[in-house]
């Protein structure tokens, strides 16, 4: 595999923004339903189906058209693409990859990630999406997955947005580093990556 620090990072909230909550107060301004109630309903009832890939991603749509009659499905779809933006740490992943081995681990879809990660693809060693793989942050399989895919010799940073998602990693012996929307934590991988 090299020497390389392997360097572990989140999708959404570190390279792109995250669906929530932009996603759903465009639906509920869209199909005038209450943002409280589109929330509430995915946290409770489509949350870990959805990440985990026991809804496919037509599931999830068809539900929510069932369950709010008055979402436009495609105004939903396009509104979940335009809510997924890159944050700063994305134009930095050309240059990361030079020193470090780049691993993505997420709770998300992943043909929802093809187009708002296109450009960036090339600098990432592995995936590891929860769709993919049938289980989800913070549970510890998913996390197991990843760490069979990286260089056990190396020092490993794991960046993501939700310190709940941190425990596996600390009892894996990774390092942990918390980001914010608006990068302020990027110096801080710059310093280990580059002294």
């Amino acid at each position: 595999m090299g020497n390389k620090p392997q360097l572990v990072l989140d999708i959404a909230g570190v390279l792109i923004t995250n669906m929530s909550p932009l996603f759903w107060q465009l639906l509920s301004d869209s199909a005038s339903i209450s943002y409280e109630d589109l929330v509430s309903d995915f946290k409770v009832n489509v949350r870990e189906q959805l990440w985990t890939g026991a809804f496919t991603e037509e599931e999830f749509w068809n539900r929510l058209c069932v369950t709010f009659p008055t979402v436009n499905l495609n105004n939903a779809k396009d509104s979940l693409q335009s809510s997924l933006q890159p944050l700063p740490a994305l134009n930095h992943l050309a240059r990361w990859s030079e020193i470090a081995d780049i691993h993505l681990l997420s709770n998300h879809r992943t043909e929802w990630l093809m187009k708002p990660l296109a450009t960036v693809r090339k600098y990432i060693r592995t995936f590891t999406i929860s769709s993919d793989v049938g289980c989800c942050k913070p549970h510890r399989e998913i996390y197991d997955v990843l760490a069979n895919k990286l260089d056990a010799e190396q020092i490993v940073l794991f960046v993501d947005d939700q310190e709940k998602n941190f425990i596996p990693a600390i009892e894996l012996g990774w390092m942990t580093l918390q980001a914010d929307e608006f990068g302020t934590w990027i110096p801080q991988v710059e310093l280990l990556l580059f002294g």
